[in-house]
């Protein structure tokens, strides 16, 4: 059987009614209580009175008669011994010697009641096999409404749990099948309600990775472009002038190091999360990276753990950032701690960044508007906050006081919980 909600509603249904069945052997076969022995006891001795052990067979044969009519029973005296006495319709069986209390048998020919009279004798009972058969019919039709009653109950239950797993698994089809805007809808609060709200994560993510990698290649193919142009320029016009070959090869070391830039964003994009491998200080990696950028740097010690390449990077990426818009100013680095948290700050003296545009220049391949063409590539401050968040950080712009620019890095610093 392969349709989910089949097995879960005949599985349920099923445990239903061995429960009925379960239910019913334990009612047969539970011992009587403290109040129905005792009752049981009194109609014993009335019994007993009226069967006195002295008379003869054939007036107890009569007082059974006399009882059975009326009552529609099946009724046997025993005697202790095991001696059948006066009986009236079938012979019951005899309780046995090893039996000492009053209560029920099992039997064929339904259930069957056994009196143990004061004296030893047994009085058992039974409807006659007409009121038992329709008895029997009685609760075999009651139990067959029963279980009417709980598979209409069932189904529905059933069917709804799993619907929403076909509906999840119709998500699941069309996202594989090239759908990056398949969701299934959230219902409940149960099992399947998370399993559906993390699909709609992961589908989430999955369609942001494809589109940034489909932005990624379309501004890429633009980007390459240019430098690629100049080179065949140059070379169909012959490049044995010193000039041109120091045009070409700052357009081939252009293009190398857009390639560079392009690969580490993907790999950003793509491998898991970051693990922390090197002990890192930054304000003296700061310090030797602004020895090739000229900039002045101030702080304090502050150490922070993580991949050293990656935060080089990120540290050259804002000093080059600031060279190439500071407008020739001065370009000011400084490393300081506040609380939990290790903040690098790179401010120039440029034009700054209009207020609508401080979170797009940190889209990848944006340039502001009305940049000259070898501004770069436009993914330098893309990459900053990349590297900045798979650290455990993040990046942001602030407007300097009195002019200018200032991108703030906060990094986890070594040794704090936060």
């Amino acid at each position: 059987m392969r349709r989910l909600y089949l097995q879960v509603y005949l599985a349920f249904v099923g445990i239903l009614v061995l429960f009925a069945v379960f239910m019913v052997l334990a009612w047969h076969s539970a011992p009587s209580s403290g109040d129905d022995q005792q009752a049981l006891e009194g109609v014993a001795a009335l019994a007993s009175e009226l069967l006195r052990i002295e008379s003869s067979t054939q007036d107890q044969q009569a007082l059974l008669r006399r009882v059975a009519r009326p009552s529609g029973l099946d009724l046997t005296l025993w005697s202790a011994e095991g001696e059948p006495l006066a009986e009236v319709g079938p012979r019951l069986p005899f309780p046995g010697k090893d039996r000492q209390r009053s209560g029920w048998m099992r039997g064929r020919g339904g259930p069957t009641g056994a009196l143990r009279l004061p004296d030893g004798r047994w009085l058992v009972a039974r409807h006659r096999h007409t009121g038992a058969r329709y008895h029997g019919i009685g609760l075999l039709v009651t139990f067959g409404l029963l279980a009417v009653a709980v598979a209409a109950g069932a189904y529905p239950l059933a069917r709804r749990l799993t619907r929403r797993l076909e509906r999840l698994r119709a998500g699941v089809e069309g996202l594989g099948g090239g759908d990056l805007r398949a969701r299934v809808d959230v219902e409940g609060r149960d099992e399947i309600a998370d399993l559906a709200r993390s699909f709609n994560r992961a589908a989430d993510r999955i369609e942001a990775l494809v589109g940034a990698q489909r932005t990624l290649l379309a501004s890429a193919s633009h980007e390459l472009r240019t430098p690629l142009a100049r080179i065949r320029m140059a070379l169909e016009l012959g490049a044995e002038d010193p000039d041109r070959r120091a045009r070409v090869a700052a357009d081939i070391g252009e293009l190398d190091g857009l390639i560079e830039e392009l690969l580490l964003a993907s790999r950003l994009q793509s491998v898991p999360p970051l693990e922390p491998k090197d002990d890192v200080d930054l304000l003296g990696l700061v310090a030797e990276e602004a020895s090739r950028c000229p900039a002045e740097v101030t702080g304090e010690p502050a150490q922070v753990r993580g991949d050293a390449r990656l935060l080089r990077r990120l540290v050259r990426n804002l000093l080059e950032n600031a060279r190439r818009h500071g407008a020739g100013t001065p370009v000011e680095a400084s490393v300081t701690g506040s609380g939990g948290r290790a903040v690098l700050r790179v401010c120039d003296r440029g034009p700054g960044v209009p207020g609508e545009e401080s979170e797009r220049i940190f889209d990848a391949f944006y340039r502001l508007p009305g940049a000259p063409p070898g501004e770069g590539a436009g993914l330098g401050l893309a990459l900053v906050r990349q590297i900045a968040r798979r650290h455990g950080g993040d990046a942001r712009y602030i407007p300097r006081e009195g002019g200018g620019s200032c991108f703030e890095v906060q990094l986890p610093r070594l040794g704090s919980s936060s």
